[in-house]
């Protein structure tokens, strides 16, 4: 008797690169288990300048998350011309770029929106407010699942919602399929809320 498949929704920020390692697992994940998931934004910028009003952070982080409002309204904009489904295939493209290769800015923006076949218009809504209410419902919908004090990724699997898990490099195979059955049980577990440890790496993107 096969397993019921279940869904699961990922909320990301394009910029960031632990859910860029954890997108990339996630991918890991559905091919060694009956998983499928759903892609959506959230915004860093938004969480943190405003929801947090900027508190405790240093002026280069703020300058980077002025600078992240650009691909993730790119990202919202091009989810209204085509669609949920065009996220992944979007964010997989600029993800390579600005982590992969470590080539960020709008050239590479411009490069995404190309390769996943959208008009070069989407690239407008990079300096443009007009996404971003739409941005803000969709990271509301992530958030209202785990709080406010994380990030991203934020995973959503039936009752169970959680923030990570932050991880480098990429688990792939098996290895992927035995952290996702370890992250579901103690996400599910009742009264449970944090496992954590100090990183004492930078992102690997292997």
């Amino acid at each position: 008797m096969s397993e019921s498949r279940q869904d699961a929704d990922f909320w990301f920020d394009p910029v960031c690169p632990w859910a860029w390692i954890t997108s990339r697992w996630m991918l890991e994940v559905e091919k060694v288990r009956p998983v499928r998931t759903s892609w959506h934004v959230m915004s860093l910028a938004y969480l943190n300048l405003q929801q947090h009003e900027g508190k405790g952070l240093s002026e280069e982080y703020l300058k980077r998350m002025e600078q992240a409002w650009a691909p993730v309204r790119v990202c919202a904009a091009a989810e209204a011309a085509r669609g949920e489904e065009i996220l992944l295939p979007l964010y997989s493209a600029i993800g390579t770029r600005f982590h992969d290769e470590d080539r960020k800015g709008f050239g590479s923006l411009k490069e995404a929106v190309a390769e996943v076949g959208l008009p070069e218009e989407v690239l407008e809504a990079a300096v443009s407010t007009e996404y971003d209410e739409a941005i803000k419902k969709s990271h509301t919908l992530g958030m209202e699942q785990v709080g406010l004090d994380v990030g991203t990724p934020v995973i959503s699997v039936g009752a169970s919602a959680f923030f990570g898990p932050v991880v480098t490099p990429t688990p792939r195979g098996e290895a992927a399929g035995k952290l996702w059955d370890g992250v579901l049980l103690v996400a599910g577990t009742d009264g449970f809320f944090e496992l954590k440890r100090t990183r004492d790496r930078r992102p690997s993107f292997e």
